[in-house]
Order: C-alpha cells, then sequence, then structure tokens
C-alpha cells in the first residue's frame, strides 16, 4: 500500500513539473543554507567543549580602576600562578602562566619554517589533557619542545621527530621530547604547534633579575580549579592576591582578580564597565534565527501549493456538509490525509517534494561547507545530525502547513463552495 502511495505522489510529481521544480528548487536551496547556517552554529556552540576538563578551566581575569571606570583584562604579571599554587593548592589543581601565542622560526639544517608556539609552565599539556602521538608530555627541562602532530611533520617529514634536535629563532637548540595530537580547530588552542618550557623564557628573559615582577602585565595565568569547588567561589579567594603584592604607587588601582570560565570564553569574552556583557553570542542568535527565517521562507511555496491544490476539494467538503458530515468527522479525515498519508492527497506529494530537495540540499551543503574549510588551515569536524535536522524540521513545517489547509477546508462554508459550481 505505501508503495502505491509514492508511487501514485511520483506520478504527480511528473504530471505536475513546473510547481515539482520550483518546489523542489526552492526547498532545496531554502535547506542548503539553513544547513550551511546550522553547521556554523553547532561549531561555535562546541567550541573548546573537546577538553575533558573544560568546565573546571578559566583564565585569570582581572578588574582595574581607571580614571573612575572599571577596565577588565586577561594580561597577568608571571608571578601570579606561583602564589596561587602555594596559597590555594587546597582549591586549585593546576595553576600555570603562559605567553601570548607567539611566532617563531624553527628550523633544522637548511629547513626553516615559520610556526606559531607559546612558553608554558609544565602543568599545561595535562590541564589541557593533550593526546601524546609519542614521547611524554612534561616540560620539566628547559631546552625541550613539544610538537604538534602537523607541526612535527612539517619539520621531519616522516621521520621519528623525538630526540630530534630544532633551533628556534636560529639561536636556542631544543630537543623534541613529545609530539601531541592538533588540538581542536574550534578551540582557543588551535593555533599553537609547539610549547616551549617557561624555564627557558625565564631565562632568556632573565625574569629572575626583575625587581618589580607584579607590575609587568604581559603575560596569561591559566587555572583548573579542584573538583569540591567551583569558580565563583575561587574567584572570591583570589580576589585580592595581586592587591597584596603591588607596590603602594599602584594601589590607586584597586587590581581584583577572578576566574573566567573556559565555557564562556568564546562567546562571552566581552566586558563592559567590569560587568560581563555577552560577545560573540549575539552573532550566533542572529545567525541561528536567520536560519530558521530562511527554512521557513523555503516553505512558502509548499504553503501556496497546498493552498491550491485544497481549493480543488471545496466541491467535495460542500457536498459532504450538505448530506450531514460534521466539522469533527472532515477534519479527522483531512487530518489523517496529510499526517498519516492514509489517503491519496496532498501530503504525499509533499512528503516526496521534501525527500527530493533533501537529497539535492545535502550534498550541496556538503560540498559548500568542504570548499569553505579549504582556506583554513585548521579544519572543524562537520557534525551529521545537522543534516537530518533540515529536513525533519522542513518536514514537519509543512505537514502543518497541509493540516492548516485541511482545517480550512474543513471549516468551509458549503454555500460559498457550491455556488460557483
Amino acid at each position: 500500500m505505501l508503495k502505491n502511495y509514492f508511487k501514485i505522489a511520483w506520478r504527480n510529481v511528473r504530471k505536475n513539473k513546473l510547481y515539482a521544480i520550483l518546489n523542489i528548487t526552492g526547498l532545496a536551496a531554502g535547506m542548503a543554507i539553513a544547513m550551511l547556517i546550522g553547521l556554523w552554529v553547532a561549531d561555535e556552540w562546541q567550541f573548546n567543549k573537546q577538553f575533558d576538563n573544560y568546565r573546571r578551566i578559566g583564565w585569570v581575569y582581572q578588574h582595574i580602576q581607571n580614571n573612575g571606570e572599571t577596565g577588565t583584562g586577561l594580561n597577568m604579571p608571571f608571578p601570579v600562578t606561583a602564589t596561587l599554587r602555594k596559597d590555594f593548592s587546597s582549591y586549585i589543581k593546576y595553576a600555570v602562566v603562559c605567553t601570548w601565542d607567539q611566532t617563531h622560526v624553527l628550523s633544522q639544517g637548511e629547513r626553516r619554517l615559520t610556526a606559531t608556539g607559546i612558553y608554558s609552565e609544565p602543568d599545561l599539556p595535562r590541564m589541557l589533557t593533550l593526546k601524546m602521538r609519542a614521547g611524554g608530555s612534561r616540560l620539566t627541562e628547559p631546552n625541550t619542545i613539544l610538537l604538534s602532530e602537523s607541526q612535527a611533520k612539517a619539520c621531519f617529514g616522516n621521520e621519528d621527530p623525538l630526540n630530534k634536535t630544532l633551533m628556534v629563532d636560529n639561536k636556542t637548540a631544543v630537543v623534541v621530547a613529545g609530539v601531541y595530537k592538533d588540538m581542536p580547530a574550534n578551540s582557543s588552542f588551535s593555533s599553537v604547534g609547539f610549547i616551549l618550557p617557561w624555564a627557558l623564557y625565564a631565562r632568556q628573559q632573565e625574569l629572575d633579575k626583575n625587581d618589580n615582577p607584579w607590575r609587568s602585565n604581559s603575560y596569561r595565568a591559566l587555572v583548573q580549579i579542584a573538583e569540591h569547588t567551583t569558580m565563583q567561589q575561587v574567584s572570591a579567594l583570589i580576589k585580592d592576591v595581586k592587591l597584596k603584592n603591588i607596590h603602594k604607587d599602584e594601589l590607586s588601582f584597586h587590581p581584583q582578580l577572578f576566574l573566567f570560565p573556559m565555557s564562556r570564553w568564546h562567546l562571552y569574552a566581552e566586558f563592559k564597565n567590569g560587568v560581563n556583557v555577552g560577545g560573540f553570542i549575539k552573532y550566533v542568535w542572529l545567525f541561528s534565527i536567520s536560519g530558521v527565517f530562511i527554512l521557513l521562507l523555503a516553505c512558502i511555496n509548499f504553503m501556496n501549493l497546498s493552498t491550491a491544490r485544497s481549493g480543488k476539494r471545496a466541491r467535495e467538503v460542500g457536498i459532504r456538509k450538505v448530506i450531514g458530515s460534521q466539522r469533527s468527522q472532515l477534519m479527522c479525515q483531512f487530518f489523517s490525509e496529510s499526517l498519516l498519508s492514509l489517503w491519496q492527497l496532498l501530503s504525499k506529494d509533499f512528503i516526496i517534494l521534501v525527500v527530493i530537495a533533501l537529497a539535492i540540499a545535502c550534498p550541496v551543503a556538503y560540498y559548500a561547507m568542504a570548499i569553505w574549510l579549504q582556506h583554513y588551515a585548521y579544519h572543524t569536524a562537520v557534525p551529521w545530525w545537522v543534516f537530518p535536522a533540515a529536513g525533519i524540521g522542513t518536514l514537519c513545517i509543512t505537514l502543518l502547513t497541509v493540516s492548516w489547509q485541511a482545517v480550512k477546508a474543513a471549516v468551509m462554508n458549503p454555500v460559498k463552495s457550491l455556488r460557483s459550481e
């Protein structure tokens, strides 16, 4: 029986080729665009969530008073993490200071490559739970380096990179101690191709000779809190750490530290006068609403077609009402026809059109996304669920539209429907 329904529906599609082409083209284009938007939105929502300790990691931020206004920033003095580890060890599992992403020249023999990396204290790989492909993840020796998998391949090709020597900026020799899997493209560390020990940086910059180390806000401090506490509790504890260590002439800035969780780095990173006011999340919502609106517009053709088709049954509705059919009976019949496809009517045609449009839209959207990602050095994954979600959403909207037209037909005045017959 179901096979016969689809045969009849396919014949109706072939019989009304112009309607079919218009509806399939419009709906496929709408679904493809909605899928592309959905893929982008899904990627933004998954930002940084690939890290195992995602909900327990945060940057150390500070509020600073200046000319009556409150500024908020991520830059930190380098002694802050040592103080946090010492004074709050029961609340903080790891605390590391690291430099900002910087471009360096890595060379081996005649081969020279430009790469982006950071200097960091030893616990960063464990905090980010780096997946090691070879070697270890500890940065305990000053003249060692951890390479990402892609960076190791770029430097050494198919050779084993472990224990090989690289020159950093043509002046410092380091030995490859480990190779880790590339960090996710939709993460805050996607550009980090290598990690160098903080001890090496401290030696190069002679940080131990700095007579006022709390004055320079040039670094980043990353913290992973213990299991038994929360970001709010730790923020309250560490609030005055910097205030207690700066010189008297800096007290007017009244710095207050707090933890800004990884879950908010990407979408909620905007502060105004000391208040977190959102950020990139507004664009995610804007695009999400646009995707739904585009999908609704793509269904307008179906609404128009269902209106035209339902009008063809006006005489049937009028005659059945004259001979005593109740409105509830007609509505039940039309609902069963449109929603359950139990009789030869509009919904079978629409369902097959949606299926055809979905079959066209999925490869178009996937191919367009693949072409787009080729322009980026780091590629994100394409979640499969976006494609059926767009099809199911379109199908639901279409069936609801058809059902609405069926209700209109069921409540139609028989006098009006038979007047022109």
